[in-house]
């Protein structure tokens, strides 16, 4: 905002005549540059928030399922993901089995649902613990989401509270999640 002050100012003593026409087109040029550059910045860090994503989501979907869309588990999660039905259906997904196997987008979709739902409901401990070590591991947002997305937020709020490790039917404890996925500089609107 303070920019396209400067800006309409200079525009404006330009016009009036209070400052010569040559140094209003030189400050002009030069607050024109500046805004450029504050654009470029703006979008090289939206860019680069972007590919922090996507590296976060291939790397999650990796360890959950090999990046396979078609797969489901002997517990019935399904995807890349490996949704439950019940966590699909309280986000609104209310599909099939078949339509959530088949459709990579519904499933993208659904992840990025999720990743949002547990950002909104974690946020107090994103706050508290974000970028600090607890119990030796360094803790992160993107290590929190993660963490909620093998064992629900309510996992990871417990973790915090008191120390109780949720464990999934294979063993795979939320705090492994929390370790793996740290540090990726995911930025989640």
């Amino acid at each position: 905002m303070r920019k396209l002050i400067l800006l309409a100012s200079l525009l404006t003593f330009g016009s009036m005549g209070i400052i010569d026409s040559s140094t209003a087109k030189d400050k002009y040029q030069i607050a024109e540059d500046y805004l450029e550059k504050q654009l470029e910045e703006e979008r090289r860090l939206k860019q680069y928030h972007e590919d922090e994503l996507t590296r976060f989501l291939q790397d999650v979907g990796f360890r959950e399922s090999g990046n396979r869309y078609d797969v489901t588990n002997k517990w019935g999660y399904m995807g890349k993901y490996q949704f439950g039905r019940k966590t699909l259906k309280g986000l609104g997904f209310d599909v099939s089995k078949q339509e959530f196997l088949n459709s990579p987008e519904l499933q993208e979709q659904a992840m990025m649902a999720l990743l949002l739902h547990n950002k909104e409901k974690l946020q107090p401990f994103i706050d508290v613990f974000d970028g600090k070590i607890v119990n030796g591991m360094y803790i992160s947002e993107s290590g929190i989401l993660a963490a909620a997305h093998l064992g629900g937020q309510g996992s990871v709020k417990r973790y915090f509270k008191n120390g109780r490790v949720f464990k999934d039917g294979f063993g795979t404890k939320i705090t492994s999640y929390m370790s793996l996925f740290s540090g990726y500089d995911i930025k989640l609107n």
